[in-house]
């Protein structure tokens, strides 16, 4: 078996089972993700020579789809560790790199801080504050819907920073970090989401990664483009599960003495939902194509495939429920799950909107 056949059938025995149960009581069992993290496949792209998988774009992005497909929580918390471990490997220096990587890959878990109460899609707004005091850096200010924060050993976390924008890596268990975990988040309900405070936090000054001071769109479009397309391969996951719960319920469902596959209005939700799984996948092997292969478009093509991929997962996962009537509607379903879930891929991580924005000035661009 190869690196990435032995990652899915290690997410499938931990995972195939339990995710409505999970999702229902909004938290992963600390053993299941302890486990997972240990063989590395939360962040399965870290390089061998820190202890990761070494799996390119396009593998992890099969392997995040699988996951997808099981368990939207947890496949949040892969697209969380994945891009703190991105935000590490491109931004840190050599020394931090092998400080923080070889933990991340080897069992610690990891959340990434953007959002504020005043920045979100606009996180020029960031008013954390990460400042330099003799041979430490104090980190003050809030956080607020930070994914896997409630499971996390360390938080990257972007603040304001000189003229810039700086990252911290901050221990989760430092004097002046507290977590206060969201109640009951309408999606991903297990995927830890929580808000973070940070009271004048003190850290030696080699948590401040080496490229904080840049401007805030090159730091942070370097996050998030592993994120967006991270979130893509995970609304491709989406709609596979729920294509097959649909084709599944309409082989086996009767009503007016035929399956529900033979009524031509049923059959239609199944074509559109074969559709968006194809279009999707699509997207997402172009965008990862072009990660691997360095393209200078790699970051425009990773907000095309979000942008494509969350909006046929809504529209996809809202069709399954559609089909599925009463038998879908059940809160651990795998289809309710995936409506649920759905949606808040078209906030997270630029919404459908700054996609869209995004998308406009790049075609634009292209015109002058």
């Amino acid at each position: 078996m190869s690196i990435l056949d032995d990652a899915i059938a290690a997410v499938t025995a931990a995972a195939d089972q339990d995710a409505g149960i999970w999702d229902v009581a909004g938290q992963i069992p600390a053993d299941v993700l302890g486990g997972l993290a240990r063989k590395g496949l939360l962040c399965a792209q870290v390089p061998t020579e820190y202890g990761g998988l070494g799996l390119s774009s396009r593998d992890n992005g099969e392997l995040t789809a699988h996951t997808g497909s099981l368990c939207g929580s947890l496949r949040s918390l892969q697209t969380s560790q994945g891009m703190a471990a991105w935000t590490v490997q491109r931004l840190g220096r050599a020394e931090q790199r092998e400080e923080f990587l070889p933990k991340l890959a080897a069992g610690a878990l990891a959340a990434i801080a953007f959002s504020e109460p005043a920045a979100g899609s606009d996180l020029s707004g960031m008013r954390t504050e990460i400042t330099v005091d003799g041979d430490a850096i104090v980190v003050d200010g809030r956080k607020t819907w930070v994914t896997g924060a409630a499971y996390a050993d360390l938080i990257v976390v972007f603040g304001r920073y000189g003229n810039g924008v700086g990252i911290a890596v901050v221990p989760s268990g430092t004097p002046g970090v507290t977590v206060y975990p969201i109640a009951a988040p309408s999606g991903c309900r297990a995927a830890g989401h929580s808000d973070v405070r940070l009271d004048k936090v003190r850290l030696p000054l080699t948590h401040l990664l080496a490229a904080s001071g840049a401007p805030t769109t090159m730091l942070v479009t370097t996050a998030l483009t592993y994120g967006r397309l991270s979130v893509a391969w995970g609304c491709l996951g989406m709609l596979i599960a729920c294509r097959t719960a649909a084709v599944q319920h309409a082989a086996e469902r009767v009503q007016f003495g035929r399956p529900l596959a033979e009524h031509q209005l049923v059959a239609r939700h199944i074509a559109e939902l074969t559709a968006a799984e194809q279009v999707a996948r699509l997207v997402c092997e172009h965008a990862s194509t072009a990660w691997d292969e360095g393209r200078p478009d790699h970051a425009v093509t990773a907000v095309f495939a979000k942008h494509v991929a969350a909006r046929q997962a809504t529209q996809g996962s809202a069709s399954a429920v559609q089909l599925l009537a009463s038998a879908g509607a059940h809160d651990d379903h795998p289809v309710a799950r995936a409506y649920r879930d759905a949606k808040l891929m078209e906030i997270i991580e630029g919404s459908t909107e700054v996609c869209q924005l995004l998308l406009a000035e790049h075609a634009m661009a292209g015109a002058r």
